[in-house]
């Protein structure tokens, strides 16, 4: 399964040797934050070394910020929401999970049907190309109505069916009930764990690529069930129409197919062929009916407000996952007002361009851009900020760097059915206090 570090009252962190200094990070905490607000503010009442250029398209503003003296360059969409011909969308590479590709590739092949991409930008972070399953997205997924990657606990962004936008962790309720009554908890569209138990759609690829021992039974819709493409809320009778114990099995169109380590395939009759199995893809809290969802984290600012991200108590302070959330790097991220949709992207690791930004920093920009709520997308290598047919930023890698998914702001070619980014207020009354989840930049 897929990982993250969580900080909530609840949630469960990574563990390491407790270092001496631990008593000053608060104190270090309230300093990065106000140090980022000074900076912001500063550059912002005295125009010194702040240069900055803007075009605009019917509802859709670019603007490209150079702050030499820190320096940072960054580059912003805003999007008005009360334009009824633009939406967002997230995308996939190569419109499959598995396999990766820049987000200009992503941005170009919008299925032109639908609209016409004008901005985009990196999405979530996801299986690099040492792995089996590369390009799949580390948290959930919804492109178009089909869900096709699994919430796995963390910050998700998605847009509801009244077209309102909420960032908030979002759990996985997906399950399959077998003929004994028995409920397993299932993973989509990637790679099963020891003792797993997996759903594969067709979006994944040519076929399942598991390596260890297990059971493959391909399933077909049973009567009048909805079937694919898979969407989050529902409920799926599925018979079984053949059983398999090979490693790798192709996916074939109309079909779905559940993987079953062999320590699970005892729970089933010897010879499965013609069982009924119910499938449960809820979450918690609900996405029924929405069309477009990325995951990412952490959740930066609620309410117009900064939130300062904060160490782990019982981490290592040696641990990268954790430091590089307090150093500079470049990042990608999104936001919102009543008014406005964000996407951002801010360069970093060019000491004469940009040097990137902190978390907390990130935070406090997109405040002051205007935002009442912002969530962090990937960063590093992987921060690309598309606009209007080409790359316009400077990716720390020397080029375009290929990705899992990106988030595409699209002029429609019917409104109708897409993801409207009608006025809705902001903020998001689902997410518990005090919850947040922290992503590295790779």
């Amino acid at each position: 399964m897929r990982s993250s570090v969580t900080v909530t009252a609840r949630a469960r962190t990574q563990t390491g040797t407790l270092a001496p200094g631990r008593r000053i990070l608060p104190l270090l905490n309230f300093l990065a934050t106000a140090t980022a607000g000074l900076l912001l503010s500063s550059c912002a009442e005295q125009g010194s070394g702040t240069e900055a250029a803007s075009s605009s398209d019917r509802g859709v503003t670019y603007e490209h910020t150079r702050i030499s003296s820190v320096p940072w360059s960054f580059h912003l969409v805003k999007v008005d929401r009360t334009e009824p011909s633009l939406s967002l969308h997230s995308a996939l590479a190569r419109s499959t999970v598995l396999g990766l590709s820049g987000v200009s590739e992503q941005a170009m092949s919008f299925p032109a049907s639908l609209g016409t991409a004008l901005a985009a930008v990196n999405g979530d972070f996801y299986q690099r190309e040492n792995s089996p399953y590369a390009g799949d997205p580390r948290g959930l997924q919804i492109v178009e109505g089909e869900v096709v990657s699994a919430a796995t606990g963390g910050n998700v962004f998605w847009v509801d069916a009244t077209g309102e936008p909420h960032a908030s962790n979002v759990i996985s309720g997906f399950t399959v009930t077998l003929p004994d009554g028995s409920a397993l908890p299932f993973g989509l569209n990637e790679e099963r764990s020891p003792r797993g138990a997996v759903l594969y759609t067709p979006t994944l690829g040519r076929a399942t690529r598991n390596h260890g021992p297990g059971l493959d039974l391909l399933l077909e819709q049973s009567g009048d069930s909805p079937w694919l493409p898979l969407k989050v809320g529902q409920i799926y009778s599925a018979k079984v129409r053949e059983a398999r114990t090979t490693k790798s099995t192709p996916l074939q169109p109309g079909l779905m197919l559940l993987s079953l380590d062999q320590t699970l395939a005892g729970k089933l009759p010897e010879n499965p062929v013609g069982v009924v199995l119910k499938i449960s893809t809820e979450t918690t809290p609900s996405l029924k009916g929405a069309l477009t969802a990325l995951g990412g984290g952490p959740v930066l600012a609620r309410r117009g407000k900064a939130l300062p991200i904060k160490r782990p108590e019982n981490q290592d302070l040696v641990d990268y996952s954790v430091n590089s959330m307090f150093q500079r790097h470049p990042r990608a991220v999104l936001g919102w007002s009543d008014s406005h949709f964000y996407i951002g992207e801010v360069d970093g690791r060019q000491r004469g361009l940009s040097v990137g930004m902190t978390l907390d920093e990130l935070g406090a920009y997109m405040v002051k851009a205007g935002c009442d709520t912002a969530m962090s997308l990937d960063g590093g290598g992987s921060a690309t900020f598309w606009y209007k047919g080409r790359v316009v930023n400077s990716p720390c890698d020397g080029t375009e760097r290929p990705v899992a998914n990106s988030l595409l702001v699209v002029r429609n070619t019917r409104p109708a059915g897409s993801t409207s980014p009608t006025a809705a207020a902001a903020g998001n009354a689902n997410t518990p206090p005090g919850t947040n989840t922290l992503q590295t930049a790779p």
